[in-house]
């Protein structure tokens, strides 16, 4: 507990976390981007990751909880405590040498916490008005797509134990129905852009909070940091856009 109490305890929190957080974003953009191959590859995903035995998925769900609620709270008892410590005149100067992102930090976050609870009713809990995708999924021009769908691979449908056909959630459609709304897809975008720009300094920064960042690796992994930022921005990015220009289709 003393340690958690320390500057650096809550620093080692604060790396920690974040890591965990940007595998997690790193992972879920590589299995969203899915939506541009056949439809069987995101809906077989999408029921892959919601019949994970055990329990296992409500464990990853409670535990990525469990970093983002242990990340705001090093980021703001962090930020209380340097203000507490700096004079007025040091923090004026660090200002000045201090990165937008850096300086923004806690304003993104919390826009990104916004758009986190928002993307989770959206897709996950399915309980924004209009978009709860239950008994069918309606996209801005009046299109319905049906809820669910029966899991097809180049023409074969796939059975379950007892040889009936396999009827899984239509993600694919969701996806694309969800994002044909202006407003959504360009909140998704800034929000992903704030996300992947607050992680990639995350990134960079978490090698010194850990002590591993020394001026000789200091450029390199400034530059590491900033590629996975700029991937993962345009990976997901990338949804909303193809859906845009046709270049996602429904799949029915």
């Amino acid at each position: 507990m003393s340690l958690l109490a320390s500057s650096l305890g809550k620093k080692y929190v604060m790396a920690l976390s974040g890591l965990v957080l940007s595998i997690f974003v790193l992972g879920h953009m590589v299995g969203n981007l899915q939506v541009f191959g056949d439809p069987y590859l995101i809906n077989a995903y999408g029921y892959k990751l919601q019949h994970l035995p055990y329990g296992l998925l409500w464990v990853v769900r409670l535990f990525l909880l469990a970093c983002v609620v242990a990340h705001i709270w090093a980021a703001i008892t962090l930020k209380i405590q340097n203000k507490k410590a700096r004079p007025q005149d040091y923090e004026a100067k660090a200002t000045v040498q201090a990165s937008l992102a850096s300086r923004t930090m806690i304003m993104s976050g919390l826009i990104i916490l916004a758009f986190l609870i928002f993307h989770l009713l959206h897709y996950t809990v399915r309980a924004v008005p209009g978009h709860q995708y239950n008994h069918a999924i309606i996209a801005n021009d009046g299109t319905e797509y049906p809820a669910e769908v029966p899991l097809v691979l180049h023409g074969k449908t796939k059975v379950d134990a007892y040889g009936d056909p396999l009827i899984v959630h239509n993600v694919h459609d969701m996806m694309i129905a969800g994002f044909s709304y202006p407003l959504i897809s360009l909140f998704y975008i800034i929000g992903v852009y704030l996300l992947c720009m607050h992680l990639s300094h995350g990134v960079s920064s978490m090698f010194q909070s850990l002590g591993l960042r020394n001026e000789k690796w200091r450029y390199r992994l400034d530059k590491i940091a900033m590629v996975y930022g700029w991937v993962t921005f345009l990976g997901y990015a990338s949804i909303p856009l193809g859906i845009w220009f046709g270049i996602v289709n429904a799949s029915v």
